[in-house]
């Protein structure tokens, strides 16, 4: 199991040398990735007094690809993963660009996580339907990985057309690994259908979470896909599992299969980049990565 880290979005602050020092000493401490969440825009609360969303305008969060294109110059061997993108709110193409850039400027680190999201606020300010996005997001991955592989791509699908065209330079990775975020059944088995991993959320105890896998492995076989080369990456959430649970959950997800597992320390009232860092310290330290 590949071990690594939540990079603390809504925690780090704005100060780029807080972000470049979390960054280098979460791969000197040899953490194997780490994993961005996304969102563009936040509501605001003030037009919005029923808002219950996970987020809103208070949250900050660095912009993902950008990020990356900072942390590719300032680290070595850690994978950059986004978890998730959220990818029908974003043109394709641009899309496509803008991951083969990272992989080709980290050395081929990328891995591309991608949902469809849940904030209609988003979708709304980057003029994108927010009511087809789970369709839509199926061909997009399927001409990514086109535009990944192919020195120029003639696409005709329902929302996307491109004439002969390409993307130059390609990524190292062609294409470059594509998993799936998200909570329902058709995710699951959108996962289990186009994706190279899936992310799960919960505890492996939970009923609920083993129904999940049972069922995302039910679809791979319908697909007529190896579940032993599919990724599976759950989270441990220390703000939310006692330390002494800690190794009971990375062996619980260990035992259902999970391949990956990031750590996450938002929500552990910490305050500075250091307090995170000294965080995975403590979470190497008890779990012997």
């Amino acid at each position: 199991m590949r071990i690594g880290v939540v990079f603390p979005q809504t925690e780090i602050g704005a100060d780029p040398t807080g972000v470049r020092d979390y960054a280098q000493a979460v791969e000197e401490l040899g953490y194997r990735h780490i994993l961005v969440y996304d969102h563009v825009l936040g509501a605001s609360t003030r037009s919005r007094p029923g808002w219950t969303g996970a987020y809103n305008s208070e949250d900050m969060f660095h912009e993902v690809f950008v990020l990356y294109g900072y942390l590719a110059a300032i680290t070595r061997t850690v994978e950059l993963v986004t978890g998730v993108l959220v990818l029908p709110q974003r043109q394709t193409a641009l899309v496509a660009k803008q991951a083969a850039a990272i992989d080709v400027l980290s050395g081929g680190r990328l891995r591309l996580g991608i949902g469809v999201g849940w904030n209609a606020v988003e979708y709304q300010a980057l003029n994108e339907n927010f009511h087809d996005r789970g369709a839509r997001s199926e061909e997009q991955i399927a001409l990514l990985r086109a535009l990944w592989t192919e020195p120029a791509v003639t696409f005709n699908g329902r929302w996307h057309a491109v004439a002969d065209a390409g993307l130059n330079p390609l990524p190292v990775q062609r294409p470059i690994p594509i998993w799936i975020g998200g909570y329902s059944e058709v995710t699951l088995q959108r996962a289990a259908r186009l994706a190279d991993g899936y992310f799960p959320a919960g505890k492996p105890a939970d009923d609920q979470v083993r129904t999940a896998i049972e069922h995302l492995r039910s679809y791979l076989r319908e697909a007529g896909r190896d579940a032993q080369s599919f990724g599976l990456e759950p989270r441990l959430s220390l703000g939310q599992v006692p330390e002494s649970g800690w190794a009971d959950f990375v062996e619980g997800w260990r035992a259902l299969g999970a391949t990956h597992l990031s750590i996450n320390t938002m929500g552990m009232g910490l305050t500075s980049p250091q307090g995170h860092i000294d965080a995975l310290r403590r979470a190497k330290e008890v779990l012997g990565v």
